[in-house]
């Protein structure tokens, strides 16, 4: 109908609602309502009881999981995670995501790119989504520290996973989840050959974090330091697409 407000899956009557909890965070709810119920009914100790059954329902918020607008111009390089663009740099890519590994895909090619790191706190949305549609090329665990993933550092001496997709047309990006001070765990939902959409769910980092995105040779960021991201529906960078570097750390 002409003139009807619709939502992001086409339904009309646009409207806000509570965005579904991912299934991975479901059980750690449950045992986080179970818990704060121990002092509410069983010692009736209500000023311990009532701030944690609020806590209880912030674990069931961390691990919402709304729909996203995906943008689908080809040359899109959309943000894998929500968060905060905490740092764009010049670097030469993660040896994991350049070395040939004998899948018969060589991997980024050597010298400096951009990095776009964008920083998860514990009240972001921390389902990660495919920057780009194409092949999971390659997926890579390293475990490491878990320090302040908002530090430089973080993206060579933390617990991280690196993904590699590969576009149709040969283009290729490299992305890090880092795990960070209270994140323990990096939960994949994708495995090397799966065939993946842009913006389409890829995995799970648990409670704080960051991502790290390594545009193609030439390709520059349309993101500012200290800029907001939507997973799924910010353009980081056109493929192609030329603008003057920001380099350094938000403040």
């Amino acid at each position: 109908m002409a003139g009807e407000i619709l939502d992001n899956q086409g339904r009309g009557e646009a409207g806000w609602s509570w965005p579904p909890i991912h299934p991975e965070g479901r059980k750690y709810g449950v045992i986080a309502i179970a818990i704060s119920l121990v002092p509410l009914l069983v010692l009736d100790w209500e000023i311990i009881g009532w701030p944690m059954l609020l806590l209880s329902i912030g674990v069931f918020a961390f691990f919402r999981d709304p729909e996203r607008v995906v943008p689908q111009a080809e040359s899109a390089i959309v943000a894998p995670a929500d968060g905060l663009v905490s740092l764009i740099t010049q670097v030469e890519p993660p040896a994991e995501l350049q070395i040939d590994d004998g899948s018969g895909f060589p991997g980024l090619a050597a010298g400096p790119v951009t990095r776009v790191s964008i920083f998860m706190s514990v009240f972001d949305v921390h389902i990660n989504r495919a920057p780009i549609a194409g092949t999971v090329r390659r997926l890579v665990y390293i475990p490491g520290k878990f320090m302040n993933a908002d530090l430089d550092k973080a993206s060579e001496e933390n617990e991280r996973q690196h993904i590699l997709i590969e576009r149709t047309d040969g283009v290729a990006i490299g992305f890090t989840q880092i795990a960070g001070l209270v994140a323990r765990r990096i939960i994949p939902f994708v495995k090397p050959g799966d065939t993946v959409a842009v913006g389409q769910r890829v995995g799970l980092i648990r409670f704080g974090s960051r991502v790290d995105v390594y545009l193609p040779a030439g390709t520059e960021p349309k993101v500012l330091l200290g800029q907001r991201c939507i997973a799924g529906e910010t353009i980081l960078a056109d493929v192609g697409a030329s603008q003057g570097l920001l380099e350094g750390i938000a403040q």
